[in-house]
């Protein structure tokens, strides 16, 4: 006898959903193997359900979300986005005792435990692969994976459309307005480009890392948001003198004591310096690339297209595979695990290098008069580097690690000293070998 179809309802038709929709009649007689029971869409539900969708069969569109949302689907499939009516449609699905797969990395993020409490509540799965890196295996190695290890940290360019613009500014040399103007012409950008260049669209898939790496609940507002829209050519080629590149990372770290025992969780979006060496220097337009750091594995890196209806189509689908087999098997995947619950930290508690770019006036004492305000809180000098002499003098200062808080201190104390003219350049330094 034959196993029972699995139902698969979705809400959404745009990109994502269209793909999804016709990867699942395409390729239902392979899904139908892997999974071990036949694989059935049932519904599509849409805005405009009049608009013909080439290669989802018409009778399947509907514009009603909500008996969607309610219809008792094995699957439902959520690739709205946004909060609304997006967490009201999940809690319905869950609550008519369907498991979800969702993308809506803005959701978890902002509201994350209250998925996981009412998966747990009525048994069902919450997956959610695609919501961070697109194709890119991530999520599923972090909660499964590596569960028997301890990562300490996740380092990553977690957005393509940041990683273009700043790609195109070090090869062309074309400033930030001119190469944002060209992602949005290519469709890297949106025509409102706030949340990837500021950083928000980031800040979102790095509480999502960071409560899967660090089995503590983070959301978006415990991570320091800092986007790329102040970046200049004079950042741009300060990283080349020194052989390094500008990225917007994602940082999410644990916090040890001096006995080594975690104290807590800080999660960081920022534009920094990384080394040409380092693999993610290499991390070129709009891909994306994770770097994790984990006591007995060491260090590993997944690479990969991070946005686009194929490759967010082909992480929807793998989820859709996994929960599919777990209905198969009268099983559940893993639910929300915060068993460590650390306290999220301040980026102050973070430790960092600098890269500072200061106009000075070239006269005797200036170095020294530098030198002491480093000193002064705590922060030593790696190189110091002068271009230009008289009143075009510029001086370019890479420091060692220090906290965040010490950092920022010294470069107020710089902006104060009568010596200096203008700081021009602050950013921070990752990846360096040592850290």
């Amino acid at each position: 006898m034959s196993a029972a179809p699995i139902t698969i309802a979705l809400l959404g038709g745009g990109t994502v959903g269209a793909e999804v929709a016709r990867l699942l009649v395409q390729n239902a007689a392979d899904l139908e193997k892997r999974v071990g029971a036949p694989i059935r869409l049932t519904a599509v539900a849409v805005r405009d359900a009049t608009r013909l969708r080439p290669g989802i069969d018409p009778a399947l569109i509907t514009a009603d979300a909500e008996a969607v949302a309610g219809s008792g689907a094995d699957i439902v499939v959520e690739l709205m986005g946004g909060i609304e009516p997006a967490r009201t449609l999940i809690l319905a699905a869950m609550s008519a005792g369907s498991s979800v797969v969702t993308a809506n990395k803005a959701l978890l993020a902002a509201d994350g435990a209250s998925l996981y409490a009412t998966a747990a509540e009525y048994g069902v799965d919450l997956y959610f692969e695609a919501s961070v890196a697109g194709a890119i295996p991530l999520l599923r190695p972090l909660r499964e994976s590596l569960a028997g290890d301890q990562v300490t940290r996740v380092l990553g360019i977690v957005n393509g459309t940041t990683n273009f613009i700043l790609t195109k500014m070090d090869e062309q040399g074309a400033d930030y307005a001119e190469v944002l103007a060209e992602a949005q012409a290519l469709g890297y950008a949106e025509a409102d480009p706030t949340a990837d260049v500021e950083g928000h669209d980031a800040a979102a898939k790095a509480a999502i890392l960071a409560e899967l790496a660090f089995h503590t609940r983070v959301t978006v507002a415990d991570v320091d948001c800092e986007g790329i829209s102040h970046v200049t050519l004079a950042d741009i080629k300060a990283a080349q003198d020194m052989g390094f590149v500008i990225k917007l990372l994602a940082v999410a770290e644990l916090k040890f004591d001096s006995a080594g025992v975690a104290q807590g969780v800080i999660v960081r979006v920022h534009p920094a310096m990384v080394p040409r060496s380092h693999p993610l220097g290499g991390v070129r337009e709009a891909f994306n690339a994770v770097f994790v750091e984990a006591v007995s594995a060491g260090e590993m890196m997944f690479y990969g297209r991070g946005a686009g209806g194929a490759p967010t189509a082909s992480a929807v689908l793998g989820d859709v595979v996994a929960v599919a087999r777990n209905k198969v098997a009268g099983g559940r995947g893993p639910g929300e695990s915060v068993y460590a619950n650390l306290p999220t930290l301040p980026i102050g508690d973070a430790h960092t290098r600098y890269y500072v770019n200061l106009e000075v006036t070239d006269r005797p004492g200036v170095l020294a008069s530098i030198a002491a305000a480093f000193a002064e809180h705590g922060v030593s000098i790696q190189t110091v580097r002068q271009d230009g002499h008289g009143d075009g003098a510029q001086l370019i200062v890479r420091t060692h690690r220090a906290t965040d808080a010490a950092l920022r201190a010294t470069v107020d104390a710089l902006r104060e000293l009568p010596t200096i003219k203008r700081v021009t350049g602050v950013m921070r330094v990752e990846g360096e070998a040592g850290e």
